[in-house]
């Protein structure tokens, strides 16, 4: 494979095995996770509920035994409005060609066990781009003001990051106006702020400094102000977690430290009355708290996927989250294949496709933008000149 096809898979894949890992925790606390599977999760773990279809407050979800989740089948929707452009996305690419996949091509839902419509299985935050785009015929720049501020836009954004390798500020951009039909204020923001991450961590060379500084670099208000409460927070941090105990105290101090900059509050299903309202001081708990696994394993893939799982709370998306971080940065290799085979078969996805068929439309996208720079510094020189 040539780097960019590397960089993709290893992408999709890490985020999707993060996704399908935590959606069996997802809700849930330290503790709690603990006690029902005799001790910190490893691997694959079956649901919650053996009685998942009515079991309450979950039903009808399966999650767990290796499915994917929301965060998976909207980024493999996002993958495909690629393929088909082949070229930057926009907040109109939102309105012209994702709803459409969203309410108009079934597909297999593994948490259904059936084949439903994408909208029937996306939480309202997601259901909410429809109902303003198809059918409140909202201009697409401003669809997303006034929709519930949550992690809904960042769950899906890595493959922006992927078509703009190498340039956290482009990737920022480009995030910030296609998921303007979505979200506003923080959740926004982080949006942007992941796609900036993902994409400094698949540059040739890149390393955790390279994606923390195009995190900072980008990021504004509250979102900031978390991801420096965490960088600061791992100053000086010299070993990953080695015991139990050790996973332990790292959940308790970077959970402390994202804590003052969550609206949702301690109770993940008792939401504070703050909770998902835009705001200038306040950021999604997922995107701070996945940089802090990210830190606290230096990077290691399996290390922070199993912390974001074992965090509880928003699980999937942490653990999504710093899985396409650490496999950005470290290959298609860094993401164990004893866990994507697995998945991409309980979950009925060719993982490893998804990401191919990302780098075939990066491949194209960069290409074009490389001749457009080399047009644009053509004009610049004859600008000079004259």
């Amino acid at each position: 494979m040539t780097w960019l096809e590397d960089r993709a898979v290893a992408v999709i894949t890490g985020a999707a095995v993060g996704d399908a890992l935590g959606g069996a925790t997802e809700g849930w606390t330290p503790e709690q996770i603990e006690e029902r599977h005799g001790g910190r999760v490893t691997g694959i773990v079956p649901p919650w509920y053996p009685n998942w279809r009515d079991a309450r407050p979950i039903a009808p979800y399966h999650k767990g035994d290796g499915h994917i989740t929301d965060d998976t089948l909207m980024t493999r929707a996002i993958v495909e409005v690629y393929a088909k452009r082949r070229a930057h996305l926009d907040a109109y690419s939102m309105a012209e060609d994702l709803v459409p996949l969203m309410i108009g091509e079934p597909r297999w839902v593994p948490e259904l066990e059936s084949t439903a419509l994408l909208l029937q299985r996306v939480f309202l935050a997601e259901k909410w781009i429809v109902a303003k785009l198809h059918y409140g015929h909202v201009d697409p720049r401003e669809a997303g003001v006034g929709n519930i501020v949550n992690c809904g836009a960042a769950m899906y954004i890595a493959p922006v990051g992927v078509v703009n390798p190498g340039d956290p500020q482009a990737a920022y951009a480009e995030a910030i106006d296609l998921t303007a039909p979505h979200q506003s204020s923080y959740g926004r923001e982080a949006a942007g702020v992941l796609a900036a991450m993902v994409a400094a961590s698949v540059a040739p060379g890149a390393s955790i400094d390279d994606v923390v500084q195009a995190a900072l670099a980008v990021s504004h208000d509250g979102t900031l102000a978390a991801l420096q409460a965490v960088v600061e927070a791992f100053e000086g941090w010299k070993a990953a977690p080695k015991t139990d105990d050790e996973e332990r105290a790292l959940a308790r101090k970077i959970r402390a430290v994202v804590a003052p900059f969550d609206s949702v509050g301690p109770e993940y299903r008792q939401m504070s009355m703050d909770a998902r309202r835009p705001s200038r001081t306040k950021a999604i708990e997922e995107l701070p708290a996945a940089l802090g696994f990210v830190l606290g394993h230096q990077g290691d893939y399996r290390g922070a996927v199993l912390g974001s799982v074992n965090y509880g709370r928003d699980a999937d998306s942490i653990a999504s989250m710093a899985g396409a971080l650490c496999a950005g940065l470290g290959g298609a290799a860094s993401v164990p294949d004893e866990w994507i085979d697995p998945i991409g078969e309980a979950s009925k996805m060719d993982l490893r496709e998804t990401g191919r068929l990302l780098a075939s439309a990066a491949t194209d996208i960069v290409k074009a933008d490389r001749a457009r720079t080399q047009a644009r510094l053509a004009a610049l020189d004859a600008l000079a000149a004259a």
